[in-house]
């Protein structure tokens, strides 16, 4: 099967693989249900193995790791520097939940203990494990299919259209990213990793405004493109890539409900928020 061609961005990529044969509603609920699984549980055995199921998902898409390399380490950054930020703000907040102190560098209110990095690490693994069921959902639906899923579940046409221009738009943004941030380079902004921390901080920010407005004149076009074509005059619109639920999807969905069910059940019988082993 011919594949598109694979480049750096958040897109639908077709591989072909068994994840694509999926209903993008299937998918959608797998999305919601780990999300809420994320939400209610601090057990790192638990989000452990969530991040491996997730990285196993993502490799049974088949799209190439060079595909979202530099989002996942541009992810694992930003929540490191997110972990930094929340000892500044609060370093006792890991001892106040687990309810111990075990002093590792004692510095007065910001002495690091073993339970405030045990909580960093959680929260960390909580926030990382989201990210590749994330990929997984947008690389192996289409738009367009999975609007018509919701349309087809009741969901008015016009927010299913609205959903499928945003997942179309995602990779529009990529490229106006890399546009922006190559013409900011030629004007002599560096964000190469010559410059300091806080350089490159400053500099992006150099990149995002222009980028923002660039995503608000772009939306007004699309708006008026719309208006004039007399999108959301009728009630009701027909949909070429409808595609119906198969007998794999309802075991699927079968599947979710039943984890999804089992993890809430496990939260709300646990006496303690965390799982601490020390």
């Amino acid at each position: 099967m011919k594949t598109n061609k694979i480049k750096f961005g958040i897109s639908y990529i077709n591989t072909g693989s068994p994840l694509h044969a999926l209903n993008g509603i299937t998918k959608f609920i797998l999305f919601m249900a780990w999300v809420t699984m994320v939400l209610i549980t601090f057990d790192i055995r638990i989000i452990s193995l969530m991040i491996l199921i997730g990285l196993g998902l993502l490799k049974l898409s088949r799209v190439p790791f060079a595909s979202y390399k530099t989002l996942m380490t541009g992810t694992a950054t930003v929540l490191m520097m997110n972990a930094v930020f929340m000892f500044l703000i609060a370093p006792q907040q890991g001892t106040e939940y687990i309810g111990s102190e075990t002093v590792l560098l004692a510095a007065g209110h910001y002495s690091l203990t073993s339970e405030t990095l045990f909580y960093l690490l959680a929260v960390t693994m909580k926030y990382f494990s989201m990210f590749p069921i994330a990929l997984v959902f947008v690389f192996t639906t289409h738009p367009t299919e999975f609007s018509a899923s919701l349309n087809k579940l009741g969901v008015p046409y016009r927010i299913a259209y609205a959903v499928s221009l945003t997942l179309r738009y995602l990779p529009e943004v990529t490229k106006d990213f890399i546009n922006i941030m190559h013409a900011q380079q030629a004007r002599g902004v560096d964000i190469s990793k010559k410059a300091s921390v806080l350089t490159r901080i400053k500099n992006v920010a150099k990149i995002l405004g222009p980028l923002i407005f660039s995503s608000l004149d772009r939306a007004d076009v699309i708006s008026n493109a719309m208006t004039l074509r007399g999108f959301g005059r009728n009630p009701r619109r027909t949909w070429y890539s409808l595609k119906p639920l198969t007998a794999v999807d309802y075991a699927t969905l079968a599947i979710i409900a039943i984890v999804l069910g089992l993890g809430i059940f496990y939260r709300y019988q646990s006496a303690q928020l965390f799982w601490y082993p020390f």
